[in-house]
């Protein structure tokens, strides 16, 4: 699909991109000369890669600056399989953050985002995409958008209020960061817009006690779902999954990579891809199986978007993890 040529699109990721840095050593060790690398990463990015990758037309909803960076940050969205045609500028720098993780996925993060070009993000931009976001299936944001100034808080409800209202399909994911926003906030942001989403994606214990006050997934769930979810899922390490659907409760298989590399962005393929495969007809168990096996392969790259596995290898990686699961418990 040429960009910009159809207003419908299955999936839209509204939110920031940043450049990400990637040091090559823990950050309290980078000495004068430590060498670094390039990309493009942040949640938006990320979701929209992943859902572009398990095959929704997807687009990304964002504002970039007017600094060098913007033209390989968007190049490098559009290699993805995003389109990028409905961005907007602004003049400000591009937001940025410094990495650093070790093989067991640990990671690192100095952000640089105050007075970015994404945090100029407001309900103007929002009015303008009306026609996108009535005619889509799906929307994907996050709290992190909503933390980045008081406009972009106000974008996310507009966005995710013009979706819900017109029958399509909204994700939030709270990705909570104490250094964006405080608990009161990121909590007030929550109830206003749980009501309007089909999936909430909720990591435990970090956002799970900050934002509703336990760090157990079970607890999590149902507080969520208290505050309007439709559907919850809950993150609660590596191999855990917890799928609420307000009938049951259940933890599903999640497969773990064996040699993971960097765990950056892994919440965000997770959304992106699972909010895809429910656009495109997956039934809610299947897509979240394929939503988990996408986020494990993701890990054994670098950066948020360093590895971004093509649906085949998602799809192949989800039925075997089934399989051996049911031979396990035969």
């Amino acid at each position: 699909m040429a960009a910009g040529a159809d207003l419908h699109y299955d999936v839209l990721v509204l939110g920031e991109v940043l450049v990400e840095i990637h040091a090559g050593t823990a950050l309290r060790g980078a000495t004068d000369g430590t060498p670094a690398r390039i990309s493009y990463s942040g949640d938006a990015l990320n979701a929209a890669a992943a859902a572009a990758a398990a095959g929704a037309r997807t687009a990304l909803l964002a504002v970039v600056g007017d600094d060098e960076l913007s033209v390989p940050l968007l190049d490098r969205a559009a290699a993805l399989g995003v389109d990028v045609s409905h961005v907007r500028r602004a003049p400000h720098p591009n937001g940025a953050y410094l990495l650093s993780a070790d093989p067991d996925g640990d990671r690192e993060f100095v952000y640089w985002r105050t007075h970015s070009a994404g945090s100029t993000l407001g309900p103007g931009h929002v009015a303008s995409w009306r026609d996108l976001l009535t005619g889509c299936g799906a929307l994907v944001t996050s709290g992190i958008t909503g933390a980045l100034s008081p406009s972009s808080r106000a974008a996310v409800l507009a966005a995710a209020r013009w979706v819900h209202g017109a029958g399509g399909h909204v994700t939030y994911d709270p990705n909570f960061r104490s250094r964006l926003t405080g608990p009161a906030e990121a909590r007030q942001l929550l109830a206003e817009i749980a009501p309007l989403t089909g999936l909430l994606k909720l990591s435990c214990p970090a956002d799970a006690r900050a934002l509703v006050g336990t760090a157990d997934p079970c607890a999590a769930a149902v507080r969520c779902r208290a505050l309007g979810a439709r559907t919850v899922a809950v993150t609660a390490g590596a191999d855990r999954l917890l799928l609420d659907d307000g009938t049951r409760a259940a933890y599903l298989p999640v497969p773990v990579d064996p040699e993971p590399v960097d765990a950056t962005g892994a919440g965000d393929c997770f959304t992106g891809t699972t909010t895809a495969r429910l656009v495109l007809g997956d039934a809610l168990a299947d897509a979240v199986a394929h939503g988990a096996a996408a986020a494990s392969l993701s890990v054994s790259g670098r950066g948020g978007t360093g590895r971004v596995p093509a649906f085949g290898e998602t799809a192949a990686l989800a039925v075997a993890h089934r399989r051996s699961g049911r031979a396990a418990a035969g």
